[in-house]
């Protein structure tokens, strides 16, 4: 009762807008007082798909806001902050295809995964454009070649501004490593604004926000962003076209799928779609790791998104454990009455934003109820073991689609999307097969 407690007095204060604002405050005072400029770090990973997306964003940046962008050399993440490293790679690099061409980039068609060689070329010469400040112009040009396997053109590059040594490389990496890992990070394509982080292109509009709000923007008040962010659309579109079905693996313990679930059933209920719930234990429960600064970014990173979508979310109890599975037990039985995405949605409130813990009796039931799940449903579902291997089915049939966390989701076997900022590119899957009035 007192762990409880405590972890919803605590998580609501952590992502509080108050402790927010304040922590920016206390930024701004001390730029302020040390006479410095505003300055936004960039932690550029070459081989990161990503990367190279965020990189051609960084002209627009900087003529745009009154800063200085200071462009960092980093790693890869390691292996506890991106589980199955080779679905990670071969997804990011389909994805960015899609994220490029939404947001008016580009991206090699016919990307693959560099070698190590090609990637060693391309930092060396990233540094010599860091040095000679050109980092900025070149470097989509230098991604472009990697991603592309064109080691002509990086060699060309090479040849017109110079290639930093292997020995100054590996310095630099270093310390871009360690000043990412000092500030709280892990990944590659993260900004970095007096301390709070933001993701690539996606993240981009919240941090377009925050500049604004400091007085940062040279554009007149309400000018549309670089980046703006992407959600639904909910389009017209031609009825009685083909049967929609979308598989939607989400967990009980991830704050993204919370945050996507109800405007997945939008989607659904717009579209006349299937809502297939394709329920899966917690990564941590399935033997991928979850490192407590990945933990934080996320809890942070939902609270911003949750509030971009009008969502609560920040009073949490962690259901990892038995919280999870009790919750999936009734889930499981609640599918079978015509209540899943009733008891779904709840399920998830109640973790993330209502603070209510399902390992509880008190708060399962409870949410059973408000779900239209009678007392007898619950304890046979409690006294059923059979959700577990339709979890095993689901998160084997997620491994089939190439990709492993929650949400995830794809319709009529499409290829999948994974997480809750990409409700755009499945609206994109639908409208071209049912066609859209617009």
């Amino acid at each position: 009762m007192i762990k409880t407690a405590l972890s919803r007095a605590g998580s609501t204060f952590l992502t509080s807008r108050a402790l927010r604002d304040a922590r920016r405050t206390v930024h701004a005072a001390r730029r302020r007082l040390r006479g410095a400029r505003p300055t936004v770090l960039y932690f550029h990973q070459a081989d990161d798909p990503y990367s190279h997306v965020a990189a051609q964003s960084l002209r627009a940046i900087a003529d745009r806001y009154a800063l200085d962008l200071v462009p960092m050399l980093v790693s890869p993440p390691e292996d506890s902050a991106a589980p199955e490293r080779a679905m990670l790679r071969a997804y990011a690099l389909r994805d960015a295809v899609r994220l490029a061409a939404e947001y008016g980039y580009e991206f090699p068609a016919d990307a693959s995964a560099p070698d190590a060689e090609l990637v060693a070329l391309c930092n060396s010469v990233l540094l010599a454009l860091i040095a000679k400040g050109m980092f900025v112009e070149l470097a989509p040009i230098a991604g472009h070649a990697l991603l592309a396997g064109d080691a002509a053109a990086l060699h060309d590059l090479a040849a017109r501004h110079g290639a930093s040594t292997p020995d100054a490389v590996s310095q630099r990496l270093a310390e871009g490593d360690a000043l990412r890992k000092r500030l709280g990070h892990y990944l590659g394509g993260m900004f970095h604004f007096e301390g709070e982080w933001y993701w690539g292109i996606d993240r981009l509009c919240h941090l377009e926000e925050r500049l604004a709000e400091a007085g940062l923007d040279r554009m007149p008040k309400g000018a549309r962003q670089i980046a703006p962010r992407r959600d639904l659309r909910l389009a017209n579109y031609s009825k009685g076209g083909p049967r929609l079905v979308i598989d939607y693996w989400f967990s009980f313990r991830s704050p993204y799928s919370w945050i996507s679930f109800p405007r997945m059933k939008q989607l659904a209920d717009h579209y006349g779609a299937e809502l297939r719930l394709r329920f899966i234990l917690p990564m941590v429960m399935r033997g991928l790791p979850v490192p407590r600064v990945k933990r934080m970014y996320i809890m942070l990173d939902t609270k911003r998104e949750a509030e971009k979508a009008g969502i609560p979310f920040g009073t949490v109890v962690d259901p990892v454990g038995a919280g999870a599975e009790r919750a999936l037990a009734v889930l499981h039985r609640a599918i079978g009455l015509g209540r899943g995405e009733a008891f779904a949605e709840l399920g998830q409130r109640a973790a993330f934003a209502d603070g209510i813990d399902l390992a509880s009796d008190e708060g399962l039931y409870d949410v059973a109820r408000r779900a239209g799940l009678d007392e007898a449903a619950v304890r046979a579902a409690l006294a059923d073991e059979s959700w577990r291997p339709i979890a095993e089915e689901n998160r084997k049939a997620l491994f089939a689609a190439g990709l492993w966390g929650a949400p995830t989701f794809r319709v009529n076997d499409m290829p999948a999307h994974w997480g809750q900022d990409r409700f755009w590119a499945l609206e994109e899957d639908i409208l071209g097969i049912v066609g859209s009035d617009a």
